[in-house]
């Protein structure tokens, strides 16, 4: 099987990527997504004990989290040490199951994949990127975002130039949206092409 990690700085269309995968039949993971799980589930409690008030009705209050990370930006690597290793857990068993079901690839989204410096054991890295000024544009149009939020963030991932160096596959997701998913069914069938070869299945 096929392992890719997907990943790109903010508003860079990760997302939007993911779903084209998905909606080729392709199984996809996205770290965000089990985030957002933890912070109603197992990660809450030793959060909350990082992060006193942060806890709201029985789950993490992001908003709360937010600004307790921007009063002491040093608490990101004490809120990851708690985090990361949850949800690589659950990479790991999503990866193994696709596996076992038989498919011939398995998409991860991690967005801060290249920062983590973790080996997750992917055969290839695929990277979203996105002219800088529209990259602004798209991320500033979230609700709660600033400039000052949005430069924070922006500092703690490495440049768009850098994660194209590094990547097996590219997408521009500033192109019409059918563009990309075009894109990303050209990879999909070339895969599925590949591993159909009598030898070439990758275990």
């Amino acid at each position: 099987m096929w392992r890719i990690g997907l990943t790109g700085s903010i508003a860079t269309g990760k997302s939007t990527v993911l779903q084209a995968f998905a909606d080729l039949g392709v199984p996809v993971f996205s770290a965000d997504q089990a985030v957002a799980e933890l912070y109603a589930g197992e990660a809450v409690g030793p959060v909350e004990a990082l992060f006193p008030g942060t806890a709201q009705n029985g789950t993490i209050d992001k908003s709360a989290l937010s600004r307790a990370l921007a009063a002491d930006p040093s608490g990101f690597a004490r809120l990851e040490a708690i985090v990361h290793p949850l949800v690589r857990a659950r990479i790991a068993k999503f990866l193994d199951e696709a596996q076992t079901e038989g498919h011939t690839l398995a998409v991860v989204e991690v967005p801060l994949l290249l920062e983590s410096g973790f080996d997750y054991g992917f055969d290839a890295i695929a990277v979203t990127w996105v002219d800088p000024v529209i990259q602004r544009q798209r991320a500033l149009a979230r609700p709660a975002m600033s400039g000052e939020k949005l430069d924070t963030i922006l500092a703690r991932q490495l440049p768009q130039a850098d994660k194209k160096a590094r990547a097996s596959y590219l997408f521009d997701t500033g192109m019409p949206i059918n563009k990309t998913r075009e894109m990303v069914a050209a990879l999909v069938a070339s895969i599925r092409a590949r591993d159909a070869k009598p030898g070439n299945a990758k275990q």
